[in-house]
């Protein structure tokens, strides 16, 4: 695979983690099981992108989150808010049209 191909297949991976991280936390998750979460389910993230992406969810007003101090060391732990799964639920609906309108052009593009 050559550069170009691989920044475009990131490119298009980013778009994407917004929805994936949403889509994972209707149930409080801390960094690292969320990361896990993610890569059982094929997404692989790196934690110097997923922190930051947390941070800018929960500044946008989409997650809460709060500090656990139960277990052996502090952990913060995320979840989706009434207006983050609000946003969830359209964002689904737009990947769900987007995805039909792709799959009707990739079609029309193998049919040639």
């Amino acid at each position: 695979m050559n550069d170009i191909t691989q920044n475009l297949i990131s490119e298009l991976r980013r778009g994407t983690l917004v929805l994936g991280v949403l889509s994972q936390l209707q149930e409080p998750a801390y960094g690292y099981t969320l990361k896990e979460r993610l890569t059982e389910r094929g997404v692989d993230i790196d934690q110097g992108t997923l922190y930051p992406l947390l941070r800018r969810l929960e500044e946008q007003g989409l997650l809460q989150s709060e500090w656990s101090l139960n277990e052996s060391r502090p952990r913060r732990y995320y979840q989706l808010n009434a207006t983050g799964q609000s946003v969830l639920e359209e964002l689904t609906q737009e990947w769900q049209s987007l995805v039909n309108a792709m799959q009707k052009l990739l079609q029309k593009q193998e049919e040639k």
